[in-house]
């Protein structure tokens, strides 16, 4: 019976395994960006024209932020009014010589620069270094760290694993890199496990994305097809397997230490820090853990040097960010821009503005800041000024919140989003989220009045008690909604006398 046990646990724990996901046989997106962009009721009527209500489900983020009209049929992504095909998404830079939006070109060209550095892995190290590359999942933890740290444990074993569980609503950069550029995440993990010593790379893709599972499968296939991946050609280069794990709807598998459990076939439910993966990762072995981009950057930083992807961004925030725009812009899509560059630059040069007034950016994804659009000019796209300014850069995320979207309404949908992707391991979390919930929920519906003393502790318990950065990280928008758009939610809160 325990083996039962832990079986249902672990199954139950994911969106698309739920009993309420039998039945469905389509599914809509209920994503932050899709809310905001006015266009969800569109779509759902038009598939209640060929659909029941009961055979209609949702998903969180099916990555097309920048149409709004996405839907998941048989396995397939399919647009609304667009023939049913994805249409093909804009994509830019202000740099002459961009390290992640250039195609690979010839493969065995390509992954040619891993058989150059073989023998000098502490050289390779070094340039990872002098990059000042920073993990692009959101934390800008610096990577060599995490790759020096897996160099020096002492244990045999050891694995690369690429984190694809881009589950932000509004983000879209990871997913496109999968579908679009997945050589150049490949080659990063390829690397990563030649300069540690790891020979196994473990590629974790969320299940919304399928056209991204298998576009990184063929590669994967081509690689060992072609002998890249078994280090035929070189002396130096041991085999380095590849393999492909999908998601099953879970935005807490985006956390490292849950996406390792998720692997490993346990609940994946955060883990307490320390030990870091660098050093006991998956299956307890030193596992370098990073994001998509993150890994993508490597070609460039080996081939250019490390100082010359350096120099496209700031000191502390070198090289260059994938900024997804959403629908609200009348250039939606994929921005590769050199860190540094002013937010104003971003929004109105590169995005070319919104097609409507707005009066919000909530950039970085549900745990992101909320910028009023009063702050824009005096922001610059790097993590220091987000920081400085009390916001947060994170995945680089734009979600428009239009001029007539109430803030009430947005604030309900985070911490309805939380309550139900919460792991539920730690209390402030699970149980934070659904009483904010409750209290919004009541304020907005009922006109019951939010005690703002006891709203504010709520926030602080979430905020300084929560494991990760799930429960952690809603205080952030929450606060900044408070603080900037006080006049409007003033209405729905008390505050005590004296």
């Amino acid at each position: 019976m325990t083996g039962h046990a832990a079986v249902l646990s672990a199954a139950s724990f994911y969106d698309f395994l739920q009993p309420s996901h039998h039945g469905k046989k389509v599914f809509m997106c209920d994503g932050t960006a899709c809310l905001t962009s006015g266009k969800s009721e569109k779509v759902r009527q038009t598939l209640l024209e060929k659909y029941r209500e009961d055979e209609i489900g949702l998903m969180t983020c099916l990555g097309h932020c920048h149409s709004n009209d996405a839907f998941l049929v048989n396995g397939e992504i399919r647009l609304i009014g667009s023939g049913g095909q994805p249409e093909i998404m804009r994509v830019s830079s202000n740099t002459d010589m961009p390290a992640l939006i250039t195609p690979a070109g010839a493969i065995n060209e390509y992954y040619s620069l891993a058989y150059g550095w073989t023998g000098k892995e502490e050289e390779a190290l070094r340039e990872l270094e002098v990059s000042g590359l920073r993990g692009r999942g959101g934390a800008g933890f610096p990577f060599h760290v995490k790759v020096r740290s897996s160099c020096d444990a002492a244990y045999g074993k050891k694995y690369v694993v690429c984190n694809g569980d881009e589950g932000d609503p509004g983000a879209f950069s990871d997913k496109w890199l999968l579908e679009e550029r997945p050589h150049a995440v490949l080659f990063g993990m390829l690397m990563t496990g030649i300069i540690t010593g790891a020979d196994t790379g473990v590629v974790y893709i969320r299940g919304e994305y399928p056209l991204a599972v298998k576009r990184v499968r063929e590669a994967v296939r081509l690689l060992e097809e072609t002998g890249i991946a078994t280090g035929e050609g070189s002396d130096n280069i041991t085999r380095f397997r590849f393999h492909v794990v999908e998601g099953s709807g879970a935005y807490i598998c985006g956390e490292e230490t849950s996406l390792l459990n998720s692997i490993e076939g346990l609940r994946p439910e955060v883990r307490t820090r320390p030990p870091f993966p660098a050093v006991y990762g998956l299956f307890g072995k030193p596992t370098v853990l990073s994001n998509v981009e993150t890994f993508a950057n490597v070609h460039y930083i080996l081939e250019e040097g490390g100082a010359a992807w350096a120099s496209m961004g700031t000191e502390k925030s070198p090289g260059t960010k994938l900024v997804s725009l959403d629908g609200a812009f009348n250039r939606p899509g994929l921005l590769e821009v050199k860190m540094g560059t002013p937010l104003r630059t971003v929004i109105d040069d590169l995005g070319g503005g919104t097609r409507y007034p707005v009066k919000a950016f909530q950039i970085g994804g549900p745990l992101g800041g909320l910028v009023p659009s009063s702050r824009v000019d005096d922001l610059t796209l790097d993590f220091e000024s987000f920081a400085r300014e009390g916001f947060l850069l994170g995945h680089a995320g734009i979600v428009s919140v239009p001029a007539d979207f109430p803030i009430i309404k947005l604030l309900e949908h985070l911490f309805e989003f939380t309550k139900k992707e919460s792991c539920g391991k730690c209390f402030p979390c699970r149980l934070g989220s659904a009483r904010g919930l409750e209290l919004l929920s009541g304020a907005a519906g009922k006109g019951e009045k939010i005690d703002r003393e006891l709203f504010d502790d709520l926030l602080e318990t979430m905020q300084l008690g929560s494991l990760c950065a799930l429960g952690g990280g809603l205080p952030l928008p929450v606060k900044n909604a408070l603080q900037y758009f006080s006049d409007e939610l003033k209405e729905y809160f008390t505050t005590r006398e004296g």
